[in-house]
């Protein structure tokens, strides 16, 4: 019997089974689909030998992940490599904003602004490992008060309304937009903000990296990983009911909670926490497109062609309208559109010269709208003539994400809407977001603290909470 089952491999199950085997308990991995990963997966999608990143493909969480990080993962075959600019802002005058791991040189492309963002992003970098605490640990009194202060002040206030009272330029107004529109939400919205500080605050400390190879290989290392610590792997094993399990001391669900309602019937957990799991609100889905290139896209800024990754919306206006279309149920006919191009860095995931392209835009939950033509108007409005590069393309809407990953309900990646409420009390308002009223049953997917993103601390402080109660 081992002391310990985890359903669900992705990154946040696999953490939480090596944070159990590191303690010495036993433990074992069950995975409905037939490989690991969850949304760190890398498939060719659309032509032989071009490598697709199914859903993440760029990692700063993982580089500044204080979990992933002390597992040395290197050791296990990950290599993280970074661009030579880490994120890039193209505008319609033919330039475009990088930034680059220096906070200086990225202030320096910002002109009017430059001292306002050294100034609001450069101690936030400077400090990042104290910030990681506050940002990727779970709701409590922080270790570091007047950083917590400093960044909650900007953070929490709606994206726009920070952007037009620290910035008078529409080069760094539009770069915060960017960022902060990874939060899915409407940039009007309180805690918006904190995204966007938070990407910036990665970029300059730890960088926005790919992994060579594609994200699967962040996936190969952690299931070594484990292995390496005595952990077991089963794929290819969906659980339905508990009485699905072996027995175990205790149950960690990588799982959202409609999963894991559909799991634990009335008699596993009590009516009062059922409904509270009922009222989760899941947020905006994803429509996204892969594409086989027979070379590099044609930015007309040369800072995008150095870029791993592009944001594409032009204006903080612009990208405001987009989200708050998304948010109130309708597409907009501009979208923000987050590009990702892996063979900048990584010539390892296509052919003969040839580059792979991620790109997506956020859509009302539940869309079957098909965005194609949205999405590459908005590629070609930066990159004229890219639709001659184009070898073959993959579509993936909102149904086609769910049904490859059920926890995107609805095609939404974070696993939950990133609201204010729902990042500080997830999935339910609950001293120990982690643990449910059944002694033996612990939550540890991205609807826990801190949310979406490859960074494995849901896993962790899960498992770490295991480990206080069932598994001393």
């Amino acid at each position: 019997m081992p002391d310990a089952v985890v359903v669900g491999a992705g990154p946040n199950g696999l953490a939480a089974a090596i944070e159990l085997a590191r303690a010495g308990r036993s433990v074992l991995v069950l995975e409905r689909a037939g490989v690991v990963g969850g949304g760190t997966r890398t498939a060719e999608l659309t032509l032989p030998g071009f490598r697709h990143d199914v859903c993440s493909a760029i990692h700063p969480l993982a580089a500044g992940s204080p979990f992933l990080r002390s597992l040395a993962l290197h050791r296990f075959g990950l290599e993280l490599l970074e661009p030579p600019v880490q994120a890039a802002h193209p505008l319609d005058d033919g330039s475009a904003v990088a930034v680059h791991r220096s906070v200086d040189q990225t202030a320096a492309g910002l002109g009017i602004d430059a001292a306002a963002y050294a100034s609001l992003i450069g101690p936030l970098a400077r400090e990042w490992d104290a910030l990681a605490e506050i940002v990727l640990g779970p709701p409590r009194l922080p270790r570091h008060p007047a950083l917590a202060a400093r960044f909650g002040l900007s953070g929490l206030q709606p994206a726009d309304v920070l952007a037009r009272r620290v910035f008078g330029g529409e080069r760094a107004r539009a770069l915060l937009a960017g960022m902060a529109a990874h939060s899915i939400q409407p940039l009007s919205a309180p805690g918006t903000a904190a995204f966007g500080l938070v990407l910036l605050a990665l970029a300059h400390a730890t960088g926005w990296p790919v992994a060579r190879g594609g994200s699967a290989a962040i996936a190969s290392a952690l299931r070594a990983c484990l292995e390496a610590l005595g952990g077991e792997l089963e794929t290819g094993r969906e659980v339905r009911s508990l009485r699905d399990l072996p027995p175990a001391r205790a149950v960690l669900f990588d799982l959202t909670p409609r999963q894991l309602l559909s799991i634990c019937g009335p008699g596993d957990l009590p009516s009062s926490y059922r409904r509270a799991l009922a009222r989760f609100r899941y947020g905006p889905g994803a429509f996204k497109l892969d594409y086989a290139l027979s070379g590099p896209v044609p930015w007309q800024a040369a800072e995008c062609r150095a870029a791993g990754t592009v944001h594409l919306g032009g204006t903080l206006a612009e990208i405001s309208a987009s989200e708050a279309a998304v948010a109130a149920g309708r597409h907009p006919e501009r979208p923000y559109v987050l590009v990702a191009q892996p063979a900048v860095i990584d010539p390892s995931r296509a052919p003969g010269g040839g580059h792979t392209l991620w790109a997506y835009c956020h859509v009302p939950n539940g869309s079957s709208a098909d965005m194609t033509a949205a999405i590459e108007a908005q590629i070609e409005r930066f990159a004229p003539g890219f639709a001659d590069l184009v070898l073959a393309r993959a579509a993936r809407g909102p149904a086609q994400l769910e049904a490859d990953n059920p926890n995107y309900v609805g095609g939404d990646i974070n696993a939950g809407a990133a609201t204010l409420r729902q990042t500080l009390a997830r999935p339910v308002v609950r001293l120990n977001p982690y643990a449910t009223p059944n002694r033996a049953v612990f939550v540890c997917s991205a609807s826990t603290p801190p949310g979406g993103g490859v960074h494995g601390m849901c896993g962790y402080h899960a498992a770490r909470a295991a480990l206080r109660t069932v598994l001393r």
